[in-house]
């Protein structure tokens, strides 16, 4: 068995909790914090999750809008089983009769 993880970002519905519907209105409250993002930035933060998050940039969202890491990210844990190969079975542990035949080397007829 292996184990997977799913993320969710909710700074979407976090915002919108706050009464913050527009991506604008998160940029001045995250420079009042030191962090100076672009337009761009903060919108892709918004609608995309993403893949790497500054701790510096987490600090700052949770002071801003008051909530916990926890209200911005959900770890979801899920146990599955491992991926089975092309042509194999998943009750066979070993080749067992599958080994090549031997084979054997004749001369030729001589005439």
């Amino acid at each position: 068995m292996t184990v997977e993880l799913e993320t969710g970002w909710n700074l979407r519905s976090v915002m919108a909790s706050r009464g913050i519907f527009q991506t604008s209105k998160l940029r001045p409250l995250l420079e009042e914090r030191g962090i100076g993002l672009s337009r761009e930035q903060v919108y892709r933060l918004v609608t995309q999750p993403p893949q790497r998050v500054r701790l510096d940039v987490l600090a700052a969202l949770c002071d801003a809008l008051e909530c916990s890491l926890d209200d911005l990210v959900t770890i979801t844990r899920r146990e599955a089983a491992a991926p089975i190969a092309v042509g194999e079975e998943a009750t066979r542990g070993s080749i067992g009769d599958l080994r090549p035949v031997r084979a054997t080397i004749r001369r030729p007829r001589t005439k």
